[in-house]
């Protein structure tokens, strides 16, 4: 039996990420994943980076067996861990990672879960480390797709506390933590990739 979920939209989203991040990141190094989900992204990214070690992650281990088919025989993919952003520390995770991926997390979970990925970044990422975001996001003066605003309310209806998030908010959040926003790219299907940064390395 085939274990691999399919998530279409990782499928769909998975080669601008990885454009983004082959142009972001340097050539090697070490790189965490926040909410791995079907592992799909980890699979396809880590093969388009043959320099980074990649470490999947999620807040439980009901998808590892997911995550463990699509990156089968690769072996700079490492065990998927359980990692709760919620949680104060992420003994599960390395002490110290050069990059942290997060797809689809901040819109799809409470909002405290946001306030936790900022913390955490803060913590284990290097001194010139890089969070990586992708997502839909609500801008001051930019109009919200249509195509979001319906996602949004879908959201909001499957769970109140989920929903689209206003990108100063977050920034906010990310600043209380010591990150700063280097750079925002408009990705398909009304998408951002964010790269935060510590404050002192922000250029």
């Amino acid at each position: 039996m085939d274990d691999r979920a399919h998530s279409p939209a990782a499928e769909r989203n998975g080669p601008p990420i990885l454009a983004q991040l082959q142009r972001l990141l340097p050539a090697r190094g070490l790189l965490l994943e926040v909410a791995s989900g079907t592992g799909q992204h980890a699979a396809f990214c880590s093969a388009g980076l043959p320099g980074w070690q990649w470490q999947p992650s999620d807040w439980t281990d009901q998808g590892f067996s997911s995550i463990r088919a699509w990156c089968a025989g690769q072996a700079r993919v490492r065990r998927p861990v359980v990692l709760d952003v919620l949680q104060p520390l992420w003994p599960e995770v390395p002490e110290v990672v050069d990059a942290i991926f997060c797809a689809n997390l901040i819109h799809i979970a409470p909002w405290a879960c946001t306030t936790g990925l900022m913390q955490g970044a803060a913590r284990h990422l290097s001194a010139d480390g890089v969070l990586v975001t992708y997502g839909p996001y609500i801008e001051d003066g930019v109009p919200t797709a249509p195509g979001n605003l319906a996602f949004d309310a879908d959201l909001r209806a499957r769970d109140a506390a989920w929903g689209i998030r206003h990108l100063n908010d977050v920034a906010t959040v990310a600043a209380q933590a010591g990150l700063v926003l280097r750079e925002r790219v408009a990705l398909p299907a009304n998408n951002l990739l964010l790269a935060w940064v510590r404050q002192r390395a922000a250029r």
